[in-house]
């Protein structure tokens, strides 16, 4: 009898870490046997609920700690979609329109020029739109150009990027820029009289139960963070990255102004995170943690017209906007075009349907929703150097097991 005892509480333990044998865990088994990622969590669901949550691999390599269903995710690029559908609340308000000129609630964007590469400067055809820095077409300053100092204050940050020449003529050109996605977040401050953070919580993240969703994990967060890994030296496997390690907790603390932070977010994002929780700062376009519970929340919301649990978020013409294409005639990439920082697809060669729409983080998260599918596909990850090959086995893999599985067709 112990040795069945100790295999059923060996079993009560792996489910309790989210390791229960669902329908998709030899796929993602096979992410990690394949050192594709270290670790991951999926969630599928449709209009009216959950229909599968999963977890494989590791939270931590370097600890062996397996993942939770519940584990903590830097969603990086992911939160330009939590901007856009907060900005589009505005909108359903009446207070902003795509078509606003941004100046129109940023004085400091009048007079923009347009640098030529001769250098020459000339007054640009139009100034640029709300539609534009939201679907990455303004012609803004990109967030790596040299000498770009940004601070930990969303008003100054984007006031250095409109004293900053557009790169070219709005409109005319894709340029993936979080500078623009900030703007709009700082749009958001001016026309809700609140910070963009405190805007998020009250109006998006309280009300859907996204408990976990923030720019500063606590210590009880922290402890389920995913932490990142990448290729080893010889890249035949996966090794967890470790920043600053060295770094003196008195560094820390004078950085941070004395508010804490957890180690495991400074091994992680590096010593320097400090600072944004000194000055209670989050970027609009990338800085958000967040779980596949509360990135499912949100998408059930959008896969309802705008809805969840009788509450509306956004009106059906809001949410056409926003998961529609909104760069015209200006090519983005063969696959995918842009809404109000979406990303909506032109193929169907991942399994999401032709006209989904969703976004990628730099550490290859993904969430899509799929509306002909009435699906949402929430993928979560933490590592460098994914190779492209990598990545259409990973998202490939997933998404169209989870369309068999689970789509419409298949009930």
């Amino acid at each position: 009898m112990k040795p069945i005892i100790f295999l059923f509480c060996l079993t009560l333990a792996s489910l309790s870490h989210g390791e229960s044998v669902g329908p998709l865990q030899t796929v993602l088994q096979s992410f990690v046997d394949k050192h594709i990622a270290p670790g991951v969590v999926v969630l599928v669901a449709n209009k009216d609920k959950v229909l599968d949550l999963e977890a494989a691999g590791y939270a931590s390599l370097a600890n062996k700690t397996p993942m939770r269903k519940d584990a903590v995710f830097w969603i990086a690029s992911m939160s330009k979609s939590l901007t856009g559908t907060a900005l589009m609340m505005l909108v359903d308000e009446g207070k902003v329109s795509l078509d606003d000129p941004v100046e129109k609630f940023l004085p400091e964007f009048k007079g923009q020029q347009v640098k030529e590469a001769d250098g020459t400067l000339h007054a640009p055809k139009h100034p640029i739109t709300v539609r534009e820095v939201m679907c990455h077409t303004s012609g803004l300053v990109l967030a790596n150009e040299k000498g770009l100092k940004k601070t930990q204050s969303l008003q100054e940050n984007v006031a250095l990027f409109a004293s900053c020449p557009l790169r070219q003529e709005p409109g005319t050109k894709y340029e993936y820029n979080n500078c623009g996605i900030d703007t709009g977040g700082r749009i958001i401050e001016v026309l809700s009289g609140m910070r963009y953070a405190d805007f998020m919580q009250k109006r998006l993240f309280d009300p859907l139960g996204m408990k976990d969703t923030t720019f500063w994990p606590n210590e009880e967060q922290a402890s389920r963070l995913a932490h990142t890994a990448r290729f080893t030296a010889d890249k035949t496997g996966l090794e967890e990255i470790k920043q600053d390690k060295d770094a003196e907790q008195r560094i820390i603390d004078k950085w941070s102004e004395g508010v804490h932070v957890p180690r495991a977010i400074t091994a992680d994002m590096g010593a320097a995170t400090a600072f944004s929780y000194a000055k209670h700062y989050g970027e609009p376009a990338g800085g958000f943690y967040s779980t596949a519970s509360d990135i499912g929340a949100l998408c059930r919301m959008l896969l309802n017209g705008g809805t969840l649990d009788a509450k509306r978020y956004l009106s059906e013409q809001a949410m056409k906007k926003m998961s529609s294409i909104q760069t015209g005639d200006v090519p983005v990439n063969p696959s995918e075009a842009y809404g109000v920082g979406w990303s909506v697809k032109l193929k169907d060669d991942e399994g999401p349907s032709i006209g989904s729409f969703g976004h990628r983080g730099a550490r290859r998260t993904a969430m899509w929703i799929d509306p002909k599918n009435e699906l949402v596909m929430v993928i979560l990850v933490e590592r460098f150097d994914m190779t492209a090959e990598e990545q259409k086995v990973m998202y490939g893999g997933f998404m169209k097991a989870a369309v068999a599985a689970f789509g419409k067709a298949n009930p």
